[in-house]
């Protein structure tokens, strides 16, 4: 699959590119300054994952096809290595990607996420979406309302709500819900439990977010032998609300030696 991609800054001699990958319902667009800064010292390539952003739909979406997916896109793109950075699902996606390729990778980077299976925290979200009848409505206001009553928190609507978009002026939404809803049993299903990976790699947690707890650490120390850990004054969105803090650990890490 021929995913969609946004690319900053130029190709640099000796320094290999830095592939981001978002989360769930989310998309290359939700790295803006991350991917700014990083493109004055790398050419930064901000990806949409099958089934969001702009890239195709697809019925499927196992970590493996995303990994081949990612893999298609530096074929096309000629990358021979690449720095690969992977919040929440994006992280998931890229541990597959470093465990099913590591000649591929120069340097891994998960933020927020662990390899352990998940509980179900949003099927009534992707419900409460595909609930709505779009056809009836026409402002995103009106959307945001009808909601409302199923997903509470202002913040997470308003991320939800940059999936809408409004093709021959009609409201539309641009991920594939159908799908997500499909195949959310396997998203949250654990990776990597039975590989090991042995380059450089960094585990950055948000320390007011559970997704990645003590235990988790211990965890991924055993897949993740050369793993490093930071952990920022965040809840799960680290690289959006302390996009500074961030910045600084990924610069320090990439140019480490480690």
């Amino acid at each position: 699959m021929q995913l969609h991609y946004q690319t900053l800054g130029d190709q640099i001699s000796g320094k290999s590119p830095l592939i981001l990958l978002h989360g769930l319902f989310g998309s290359g667009d939700n790295w803006g300054t991350v991917a700014k800064h990083f493109s004055q010292h790398y050419q930064v390539i901000s990806v949409d994952l099958r089934n969001h952003g702009r890239s195709p739909h697809s019925d499927s979406q196992t970590y493996t096809e995303m990994a081949d997916d990612l893999l298609e896109l530096c074929d096309t793109l000629g990358l021979d290595r690449i720095h690969l950075v992977g919040h929440s699902l994006g992280g998931k996606v890229a541990m597959q990607f470093a465990t099913q390729y590591p000649d591929k990778l120069e340097k891994l980077i998960v933020v927020d996420m662990a390899i352990r299976t998940y509980p179900d925290a949003y099927t009534h979200m992707i419900d409460a979406m595909m609930a709505v009848d779009l056809s009836a409505i026409n402002s995103r206001s009106d959307v945001d309302k009808a909601l409302t009553s199923a997903i509470p928190h202002t913040t997470v609507r308003q991320f939800l709500l940059m999936n809408l978009v409004k093709p021959e002026n009609k409201l539309a939404w641009r991920i594939n819900l159908a799908a997500l809803r499909a195949n959310y049993p396997h998203l949250i299903q654990a990776v990597c439990e039975h590989t090991r990976y042995e380059k450089p790699s960094l585990f950055i947690r948000g320390e007011r977010s559970d997704y990645v707890r003590d235990s988790d650490i211990e965890h991924i120390k055993t897949h993740f032998i050369n793993a490093q850990f930071a952990s920022l004054a965040t809840n799960h969105w680290v690289h959006a609300e302390q996009p500074q803090a961030f910045i600084e650990v990924v610069a320090n890490f990439l140019a480490s030696e480690k």
